[in-house]
This record gives C-alpha cells, structure tokens and sequence, in this order.
C-alpha cells in the first residue's frame, strides 16, 4: 500500500504532461518491484491497489471509479491482466532464487558435514594405524631389542665376575672368554642394525634419502650382495640367472646392492635348508633392469603381499608360518621399497616361477646418461671403491 501511495504521489505530481500509456507503466513498476521484494501476495494486493487508483486519479471522470469511455475499460483491465502475470512471475522467480539459495546453503551445510565426518573417519583411522604401528614397535623392540640386550648383559656380566673373583680355582679359559666376546660383538651389531634400520625407515619417509648415483654393472652389484650374504646362503642351493649383455645402470651401487641383500636373507630366513634360492637379472625395457629373487619356501597369501612393505610387519606374527617367529626387524622390505623408489622403481611380490615359494622383483633405471669413456665413476664419500 505504501508503495503503491509513493508511486500514485510521483506520477500525480507530473499528470499533466504525462499520458495514461506511462501512468500504467509507471504503476507496473511498482507491482514489479513489489513482488520482487514481498512476493505474490503483496503483489496481488498491489495490482488492485494500482487499478483503482489508475482509475481513480488518472482516467476521466477523476476522483471517480466510473469510466465514461469504452477504451479506458480495455485500458484498465490490460494492466490489470498485466499486473496480475507481471507481479505473479516475479514473485515465483524471487521464490526460485530463494529455493536456489537454500539448496545452496543446504548443499553447503552437507558437504561441511561430510568433511567433518571424513576427516574424523580420517583420524579415526589415522589412529588405528598408530596404534598398529606402536604395536608393531613394541612387539619389535621386546623381541629384537630386549634379546640382544639380554646377550650383552649376561655375557659382560660374566666376564666382570670372571675378573673380579680372583679368589676362584675355576676361571674362564680363554676360549670360553672369547665366544663371550664373540656374543656380545655379534648382538651389538644387530642393535646397530636395529638403530640404522630405524634412521633408515625416517629418512626415507622424510624424503631426505640421499643417493649417491653413478654408473655400474648389475653382476656387480649382485655379486657385492651375494659375498655380504655367502653365511647366510651356505645352507641353501644359490643359482644366479643373469641376462646377457646386460646394460650399466645409473644408481647408488651400494644402496640396491642392499635391497638385494635383504631379498636374500629374507629368503634364507623362511625358506627351509637345502632348497633353492634364485637370483635373476633381466632387461625388462629399453629404460630398466629387473632384478628378482626366488625362493622354495611357504610362499606369502595374495592379500599380505602389498602390507609386507610396511614398517614392522612380518608374515610369521600373522600365523602364515608354522615355524617360530623368525629374527628381523620387519624393517627390511620397507627399506628396500624406499630405495627402489627412490630411485624411481617399482618392487612387488609374486608367486615363485616354478613350484611353491615367493619371488620378489624390484626394477632399476639404466640411467638417461652415458657412461665415463673409461668405465670409471667418482665413488662418494665414506664409500669403499670395490
């Protein structure tokens, strides 16, 4: 009403010099901008309002609601009719754009709380894969860290009673000193193993692993890991399968000369004495070297051979052996997988090539640059030259 009265001011001021075309155009107006504003019931009050005081103040008779000339019905009732759809359409585009901001909203508020529950599903599994992980940590630390220790301890300590009860008619003969010694050397390198594999695991999930790339011959290299391992293989048939014509490949020698080492001795670990353990050299494309190594042994299920790469995991603690819980860390596999990686490889498990077992292969880069001319590479620091 007010809006109307505001309108019917405006246009009475300049009645004059206006004609009834504008009047009613000037009152469908403010029908539009009221319906935009209030919606459709506000619009239809003011379409009426808008007839009558059309008629009233600015069609002969004024001040009158009789219409002396025919024209001027058709005149009222064609902004009547137009009012009607004017004021009608856009209160329901005003009620589109409202449902639209609602759903917006809606839409907004959902995907809040589906980010909400994602990311609590997020922690929540964030949280059990720490506890997994501190489990696995425990479990490692109580049987690979408290075994050694335990070692050390007795032997020191039977060593330091030995010397400190000079009083005794039997002492330690020497030999039985020396296989003390012998212990305590022997479970000191394994904790220092354990420490270096810890160091190791950060690193590398850091992404602070440094290689030291340069180029060398892949019977090298497996040759350097097979020596490492010669007391571990003694009780197994070693065969090494290597490719013809090989080509150099570009990578940090030492660092994959461990990976293979530790297929190996994993190998050697669950594979029963007498069996056979292979090791193979191919070409699997222009750009890489595949390197694998096989075992006779159990062989892992399917569903665990992606989760032998985590940290601490070992297939024995998940009942798929039947012998005892082999000694390791579990940290082996997860380091191997970080160099090769790293090196911009793939490592996987599959099933042995002939008979039960595990196969493991992992691929190596043959490198974008060519060889020194005299076959020679800088070897980096703290590294040996053979």
């Amino acid at each position: 009403m007010g809006a109307v009265a505001a309108g019917t001011t405006l246009l009475a001021v300049g009645r004059e010099h206006i004609n009834s075309a504008t009047v009613g155009l000037g009152f469908l107006l403010v029908v539009l901008f009221v319906a935009i504003l209030w919606g459709s019931k506000p619009a239809l009050l003011a379409s009426v309002l808008g007839m009558l005081s059309f008629n009233f103040f600015f069609l002969p008779p004024v001040y009158t609601l009789t219409i002396a000339d025919p024209q001027n019905w058709v005149t009222v009732t064609a902004f009547f009719i137009t009012a009607l759809a004017v004021g009608q359409l856009s209160a329901r585009a005003r009620r589109r754009a409202e449902e639209a901001e609602s759903s917006r909203h809606e839409i907004r508020r959902l995907y809040e709380e589906l980010r909400e529950a994602f990311e609590r599903a997020t922690e929540a599994e964030a949280l059990r894969r720490n506890e997994r992980l501190k489990s696995a940590l425990l479990d490692a630390v109580t049987h690979d860290l408290r075994t050694p220790l335990t070692a050390i301890k007795a032997s020191a300590t039977l060593l330091l009673e030995d010397r400190e009860m000079t009083d005794q008619t039997e002492t330690l003969a020497p030999g039985e000193q020396q296989v003390l010694l012998k212990v305590i050397t022997k479970e000191a390198d394994k904790l220092d193993r354990f420490v270096e594999g810890i160091v190791d695991l950060a690193r590398i999930e850091a992404g602070e692993l440094e290689l030291f790339r340069n180029w060398g011959a892949v019977d090298e290299i497996i040759e350097a890991a097979l020596t490492r391992a010669e007391s571990l293989t003694s009780r197994h048939v070693l065969t090494i399968q290597l490719e013809d014509e090989l080509p150099s490949v570009r990578v940090d020698a030492r660092a994959v000369a461990e990976v293979v080492y530790t297929l190996v001795e994993n190998a050697t670990k669950y594979a029963p004495a007498g069996t056979r353990i292979t090791v193979e050299a191919t070409r699997s494309s222009e750009e890489a070297v595949q390197i694998a190594v096989g075992d006779e042994g159990p062989g892992i299920p399917a569903n665990l051979r992606e989760r032998v790469f985590e940290r601490f995991f070992q297939v024995a603690d998940h009942g798929m052996l039947s012998k005892s819980r082999p000694s390791g860390l579990g940290m082996g596999l997860a380091i191997a997988k970080g160099i090769v990686e790293a090196h911009g490889g793939h490592i996987w498990i599959e099933n042995a090539s002939e008979g039960p077992g595990t196969r493991v292969s992992f691929t190596v880069p043959v490198g974008d640059d060519e060889p020194p001319a005299n076959g020679n590479a800088p070897v980096p620091p703290g590294a040996s030259g053979d």
